[in-house]
């Protein structure tokens, strides 16, 4: 499996942005913005949420919503809220809400496809 990034744009309440090139993260849960980005955008926690990483090691972080727009698609996520050193992640629960995949053959975000029962 390659590695895959994209460039996104986030946008908080009061419409300030940021371009974010996130590493698509098909294990992780929510999207992560680093500490400099959320800050200048203006994003405040909501909660705060423990974390196990891949090695089995928690953390806690505090999460807040932004509207994110990436060239496949935009809405409104959760988001961890990143500390100095946490490099920019888009994860699943971003990825399912924009309705996208990743498709590991190409390494490219695509439209999921819907099963009706």
């Amino acid at each position: 499996m390659g590695i895959t990034y994209i460039e996104g744009v986030v946008t908080g309440l009061t419409g300030k942005q940021a371009t974010v090139r996130f590493l698509v993260d098909s294990g992780a849960t929510y999207t992560l913005l680093p500490h400099e980005d959320w800050q200048a955008i203006g994003l405040s926690p909501k909660r705060s949420v423990t974390f196990t990483l891949a090695d089995g090691t928690t953390i806690e972080r505090k999460v807040s919503e932004c509207h994110i727009s990436l060239p496949q698609g935009e809405g409104h996520t959760p988001v961890i809220l990143g500390e100095p050193g946490d490099e920019p992640l888009l994860g699943t629960v971003t990825l399912e809400i924009l309705g996208l995949v990743l498709n590991p053959f190409t390494r490219t975000l695509q439209p999921m496809r819907m099963l009706l029962a």
